[in-house]
């Protein structure tokens, strides 16, 4: 069977596309390898209908919503390999089965590569995060720790503020500008450029020289790159931005490749569950028009 598109990747972004394809009656399969990048956050805020839901309810919801449409085919696994052109693509899975479809759309979401703290990993999404909007007024105008890890820190820390008392750790990864030191004192921001030994308890900071700092919560900037090599190995422009590398589109979220298309976190910045929603429905609009016109 030839679906009219092939979702690789079955989260926020992937979803969203192939509900507007299903609604177009348009045959559908989303591959998923089922790792959603908030799996480790309890809650999802900022998403308007969902604020304080559980992400992991959030998606099944959404899936469960998609299975009522009969062109959906739903598979779990993860997608190694792409080959083809527009109106003849073949998408192969780990487990060597092969699936063919007129279009694909990459939706493979990103991985975040995170400072290399001792026991930052482990309270990722729990009580170190990355956006204040997702994360920051829980903390309830606590303390707030921004760990850099390069100029977007600055950014960070300057923002934080507006949720809380705020310690901006350099800890090696950046020399402060004269400019931005101002900038962070106008905005009551503690600088602390002694190195950290490892994070501790739920969100404290023990320094190089001993002391330990607690805070609410911890907030650092992680480098994002696709989470699947698969645009890469497919030829896909890439673009390095102040967040780390993604899958370069067009507005109509065309890759340079005709007929593949990219849609959430691993194609645009900033991330949120919203805004990959809103980028997937995109996405899966302009999908459906290529159908529609394909000479366009």
């Amino acid at each position: 069977m030839q679906h009219d598109v092939i979702v690789i990747g079955g989260s926020y972004a992937g979803m969203a596309a192939a509900l507007q394809l299903l609604r177009a009656r348009r045959r559908v399969l989303v591959i998923d390898a089922g790792q959603r990048r908030n799996r480790f956050a309890a809650r999802s805020h900022g998403f308007l209908g969902q604020d304080g839901a559980d992400p992991g309810e959030i998606a099944r919801t959404a899936r469960a919503q998609l299975q009522a449409y009969p062109a959906l085919d739903w598979v779990e696994g993860t997608a190694s390999a792409a080959t083809g052109a527009k109106d003849g693509f073949s998408v192969t899975l780990a487990d060597g089965a092969g699936h063919a479809g007129r279009r694909i759309l990459l939706a493979t979401g990103v991985s975040d590569q995170l400072p290399p703290v001792a026991g930052l990993a482990e309270r990722w999404g729990r009580t170190v995060f990355h956006c204040p909007y997702c994360h920051g007024y829980e903390l309830d105008q606590g303390r707030i720790g921004v760990i850099a890890t390069g100029p977007m820190s600055v950014h960070q820390a300057k923002l934080l503020p507006e949720w809380g008392e705020v310690t901006f750790f350099t800890n090696e990864a950046l020399t402060l500008e004269p400019l931005d030191r101002q900038d962070l004192a106008r905005r009551q921001v503690t600088i602390e450029e002694m190195p950290i030994e490892r994070i501790s308890g739920d969100a404290d900071v023990v320094m190089r020289d001993g002391r330990e700092l607690a805070f609410a919560g911890l907030f650092t900037a992680s480098r994002c790159v696709p989470a699947s090599p698969l645009a890469a190995e497919m030829g896909c422009e890439m673009m390095e931005t102040p967040m780390g590398i993604q899958v370069q589109t067009s507005s109509a979220k065309e890759t340079s490749i005709p007929g593949v298309y990219a849609c959430g976190d691993a194609a645009r910045v900033p991330h949120s569950v919203s805004l990959a929603v809103g980028d997937g429905a995109w996405a899966g609009a302009q999908l459906h028009r290529s159908l529609v016109w394909p000479d366009d």
